[in-house]
């Protein structure tokens, strides 16, 4: 433990020789970051990092990069979804790949001027966004050729084939980010911060009613931080009847160093694995 809000796990038989095997899984939101450890020969979950109610994600995240030892290893693949004021989702038949400067003039924050560009073919859009200036330069130097996402990729990644109408929320300890899918189509996403079951029961509504959710037809999909019948759940007990938790990797990887924790604690963070 290096911080009072941040925990540390690692498999005893991790050898960092072997981190050319080995896939590192980065998520920064807007007030925590964590990262994995995946052992792509094996498929063994060997580290799990996770800090939560950071208030400067930037700088934090900067310290955290130089002074960790495993951050610093030579991996065979690193993805990074990162949150960012500026995103936004360009549906297929709008995007003009030779003329992205044009969807700059719809950023509202002042960041790096580099343009990220992710493209979601199953849903039928294209993610744009930008950087903190900060925390591009951060990145770029601490983690070479990494691949950068969205943070909806994951939560996308998330949802199960076939699924119809789907809401999938994903907290951490000060904040959620709610993504909403009606077959292969995004209909909505946003994050926010939370301090009480209250704030979270008024944004609830706010969702339910800004795109008209259907309470029986929908599907509500946790990960991260809540707990069943904790007063997150019992709010979202209130409106729908069917609500999961996600664990999308958990027949595809070894995750025995988890098995003290709640398995959907880090679900968004090892769906990056699955994120191109």
């Amino acid at each position: 433990m290096s911080h009072k809000n941040s925990i540390l796990l690692v498999d005893p038989e991790f050898d960092p020789s072997t981190a050319p095997d080995c896939n590192l899984l980065l998520k920064i939101t807007a007030d925590s970051f964590s990262y994995a450890i995946i052992d792509k020969t094996s498929n063994q979950l060997k580290a799990v990092y996770d800090q939560q109610e950071s208030k400067n994600i930037p700088q934090d995240l900067a310290t955290k990069l130089k002074n960790d030892s495993y951050l610093n290893l030579a991996f065979k693949d690193i993805k990074v979804a990162v949150y960012s004021e500026n995103s936004i989702s360009i549906p297929t038949e709008f995007f003009d790949a030779k003329n992205l400067n044009q969807y700059a003039k719809f950023f509202t924050e002042e960041q790096s001027d580099k343009l990220y560009v992710r493209p979601f073919a199953n849903y039928g859009f294209t993610s744009i966004f930008t950087l903190q200036r900060f925390m591009d330069e951060t990145l770029a130097d601490a983690l070479l050729s990494c691949k950068l996402f969205d943070q909806l990729a994951p939560v996308l990644a998330m949802v199960p084939d076939g699924a119809q109408k789907t809401l999938v929320l994903d907290f951490t300890a000060a904040s959620f980010t709610a993504v909403f899918t009606e077959g292969e189509k995004l209909i909505f996403r946003n994050c926010y911060e939370i301090e009480n079951a209250e704030e979270f029961n008024y944004y609830l509504l706010l969702i339910i009613n800004q795109i008209k959710i259907d309470h029986k037809d929908t599907e509500v999909r946790l990960s991260g931080i809540i707990h069943e019948n904790d007063t997150y759940y019992q709010c979202l007990e209130k409106y729908f009847q069917k609500i999961e938790f996600n664990n999308p990797l958990s027949d595809q990887v070894d995750h025995k160093i988890l098995e003290d924790m709640p398995a959907h604690y880090y679900s968004s963070l090892l769906a990056l694995d699955i994120c191109e």
